[in-house]
């Protein structure tokens, strides 16, 4: 009886199991999509590796010719990253040649300070480079990138403090310890450097930086602010403003984006309920929210005026594809089923003439209609690195987790 009960559960978690992936059309087409996606990544990178000079990054493609940035931009980790998943899917060892040569130029950052976005920079580079090769030296570049980015944190206001208030607009303007929401996102590699390493202190200062974050960024709806103002010294809050948004008290799209996958990151290395609850509650703001367009790709801020007629950003969406694929795997039931339907739905609608490019065009950028920051009037309506980067790790995550 004992066996038979245990064969029975044995199976009843099979059978829960095999519930959770795609079956019958679906699963084929989804795969499809997958499969052509990769190969049209493949060929289009190429385009871009092309208009790209060998020394610097590729940033977008604006006014009809591509744009590029050094290596300090807070991008310039986008697209080694990029070139590693389709490494990851295709196995072509010249994707994986092109990404060597653009870590080699990279290097460098691991030393950098001036700003939060070490990892941005340098995991989704680097830290990617490390899971696919275990590569001893990439490993180095990760602990030392962790190592810069402990020193923008400020031990009395428990924040990692974004930008620099040395000079220019933000000295003027009053500032003097912003801390943005894409900040959540710089975490995953001071977690990843204390679960690989024995320096328990770049977890600490993580999860010190996310309850801040908790505590002051969020309204009543789990939507966020964008920027911060804080006292360094007592940690209050002197301002919430908005860089990239509409207004101060709107929600701007991929700052729900950030916040959404940076608590589901959270909770990966934690498990702590507080980021999984937060992380859910940010996911219903974005879901449920009525501003948000049957095809799932959001306008660029959800308060904007005149939103039917406001530009897209496929960056934000590409962002939340990858992030609620995550979340659906530690969460259960129709939620769960929710979460992996709206992502399955953006990643269609981006997969289509509407947001991907044709063969040889948009500069070799995959997806067309990101917004950068429309107030500062910067990338407007043109295609982004990260939009990119995203999307193929959404991909990547649907194909392991539910195919």
């Amino acid at each position: 009886m004992k066996k038979f009960f245990i064969i029975c559960l044995c199976s009843f978690f099979s059978l829960a199991n095999f519930a959770q992936k795609d079956t019958g059309k679906d699963h084929f087409e989804m795969k499809k999509m997958i499969q052509d996606n990769f190969v049209f990544a493949e060929k289009q990178y190429q385009y871009l590796e092309k208009a790209t000079p060998s020394n610097e990054m590729p940033k977008t493609f604006e006014n009809n010719r591509n744009v590029s940035s050094d290596v300090w931009w807070w991008c310039s980790g986008f697209y080694p990253g990029t070139l590693l998943y389709i490494y990851e899917y295709t196995k072509n060892p010249s994707i994986m040649e092109e990404a060597k040569k653009r870590l080699a130029i990279l290097d460098t950052v691991k030393y950098y300070t001036k700003n939060h976005d070490l990892g941005f920079m340098m995991f989704c580079s680097f830290g990617n480079a490390y899971r696919l090769t275990k590569n001893s030296a990439y490993k180095k570049v990760i602990l030392q990138s962790s190592k810069s980015l402990a020193t923008r944190y400020r031990p009395d206001a428990k924040v990692i403090q974004s930008w620099e208030v040395t000079e220019g607009a933000l000295k003027q303007k009053g500032f003097v310890g912003p801390v943005i929401i894409d900040n959540m996102m710089n975490l995953e590699m001071l977690e990843w450097a204390s679960h690989n390493s024995s320096d328990k202190s770049f977890a600490n200062i993580a999860e010190t930086h996310a309850n801040t974050t908790i505590k002051n960024h969020f309204r009543p709806d789990f939507s966020s602010y964008h920027v911060l103002d804080y006292d360094l010294k007592t940690g209050e809050v002197r301002k919430k403003v908005t860089a990239q948004g509409y207004s101060d008290s709107s929600a701007w799209s991929r700052g729900q984006g950030w916040a959404l996958y940076g608590y589901t990151m959270m909770y990966r290395f934690t498990k702590n309920l507080d980021y999984l609850k937060q992380a859910q509650g940010i996911a219903k703001f974005i879901l449920n929210n009525p501003k948000l367009p049957s095809d799932k790709v959001p306008y660029w801020d959800f308060d904007t005026p005149n939103i039917q007629n406001a530009l897209r950003d496929v960056s934000a969406g590409s962002l939340y594809a990858s992030a609620l694929l995550e979340l659906g795997q530690y969460t259960s039931g129709k939620e769960k089923q929710d979460y992996i339907d709206v992502a399955k739905t953006i990643l269609k609608s981006l997969s289509t003439p509407k947001y991907r490019a044709d063969l040889g065009t948009n500069g070799g950028y995959l997806l067309k209609h990101s917004v950068g920051s429309l107030p500062g009037k910067s990338e407007v309506d043109v295609p982004l690195t990260y939009a990119d980067y995203y999307f193929l790790e959404a991909l990547l995550r649907y194909q392991k987790w539910y195919l």
